[in-house]
């Protein structure tokens, strides 16, 4: 097999087509939003399965958006106003809950379940013991890794207690649950498109929607809140939605009715996303695929491994792993596959307990979400992507053994 070997945690190779799009677009002098992008919307929503989808520079921007929305919209203002709680998981990427507490609301966490998801039960006896009902706006389930949550239950305590369901799909493109795509199970969800995920742009993230109010609230809010919102100025058609503020002397361009962020994307990042949105089924397979043969490979050291669940409806983000013998060190595990030239990264670190920048959590959810504290101290996860060929996979699995039987001496 040679000597060391490079693994990433994702990879993106573009066809000597992609390529040639993307030059096209460099002599076209046109790099702001615009065609590629609305292309780009039209095509991930119908991917998903919804009537509206708007993107933003980041998933993160999307997430944040979302919930100033909803705190704008006339139909959901009065249940999301500022200081109401959004239920989630204390197991995620941290821009899940910088996006709620940033939008002035606060999180919630109630414990994770074997599949790393939030345990919808918990919910609902958090909702079930409470005395005051009304001060929960939101469930946040996230479809952490591309695992799909249970949605059928989540969307039904939704429905009991009057709250909003707000998807965080960010790493499930292409996930299933019950014969549909997660991002399309909700009022609200937002997909991120960065580097290992299945569809990479480097940075892009879109928030979708069925409600048309939404669509252009989320809109106008990542453009600073300006009024039009228009994805063609069509003025000298005499067909602008704002002719009567025109005749006043507002230019609608540079107005706003709301106060928003500049979370624009640019053409660059749609048109890789778009390179990737046709072949999405075979990045999905190929990753399936990958996960099943380290699975394999792996299986003797199930003892001291907890492996991933392998399944046809879930497009992997990575392949995660958790330490289950208690004598193996995450850190020296770690250390010797970077010195194998293997990347990993931490499951993240439970948000309440493990992360410094929500330390003021702590003491009240110390013992209170007992596996996110495991798994956030004992998982990590390497890649699983589409462009690891099977030298790399090999090359894997005669890694891991090695380093467990010295790390076990």
């Amino acid at each position: 097999m040679g000597g060391k070997l490079s693994v990433r945690i994702g990879d993106l190779k573009l066809t000597k087509s992609d390529k040639e799009l993307l030059y096209s677009l460099v002599d076209s002098g046109m790099f702001s939003e615009g065609r590629y992008i609305r292309e780009f919307e039209r095509k991930w929503a119908s991917y998903v399965g919804t009537k509206g989808c708007v993107t933003f520079n980041s998933g993160t921007s999307a997430m944040m958006a979302g919930f100033v929305a909803l705190q704008h919209s006339p139909k959901y203002k009065d249940r999301v106003r500022k200081g109401s709680k959004a239920i989630t998981t204390p197991l995620t990427y941290i821009a899940t809950v910088n996006s709620v507490v940033t939008s002035g609301l606060e999180p919630v966490f109630v414990d994770v379940k074997d599949d790393f998801n939030i345990d919808e039960e918990k919910i609902a006896e958090l909702l079930e013991s409470s005395s005051d009902v009304g001060q929960y706006s939101i469930i946040l389930p996230v479809h952490l890794l591309g695992y799909a949550c249970e949605m059928d239950r989540i969307n039904s305590l939704a429905k009991k207690y009057g709250l909003i369901v707000f998807e965080d799909a960010a790493e499930a493109h292409g996930s299933t649950y019950k014969g549909k795509r997660v991002g399309s199970l909700s009022t609200l969800s937002d997909f991120s498109f960065y580097m290992a995920h299945a569809v990479c742009a480097g940075e892009l993230g879109t928030l979708h929607m069925n409600d048309p109010e939404l669509k252009s609230l989320a809109e106008s809010l990542k453009g600073n809140g300006r009024m039009c919102c228009c994805t063609v100025d069509e003025r000298a058609k005499g067909l602008c939605p704002h002719a009567v503020e025109e005749s006043s002397g507002i230019d609608p361009r540079y107005f706003s009715n709301v106060i928003g962020f500049n979370f624009k994307a640019t053409e660059f990042q749609a048109l890789l996303g778009l390179t990737q949105i046709s072949k999405i089924g075979e990045i999905i397979r190929q990753r399936q695929e990958n996960v099943r043969y380290l699975n394999d490979g792996l299986a003797k050291y199930s003892d001291a491994l907890k492996l991933p669940e392998f399944s046809e409806t879930v497009s992997y983000l990575s392949y995660p792993v958790v330490i289950e013998d208690a004598s193996i060190s995450r850190k020296r595990f770690r250390d010797a596959l970077a010195e194998s030239g293997i990347e990993s990264r931490p499951l993240f670190g439970c948000i309440p307990t493990q992360q410094p920048a929500y330390a003021f959590l702590k003491s009240g959810y110390q013992g209170k979400v007992p596996k996110a504290d495991y798994f956030g101290s004992r998982g990590f996860y390497i890649g699983c992507h589409q462009f690891m060929p099977q030298e790399q996979l090999d090359y894997v699995i005669k890694t891991f053994g090695g380093i467990i039987r010295q790390l076990k001496k």
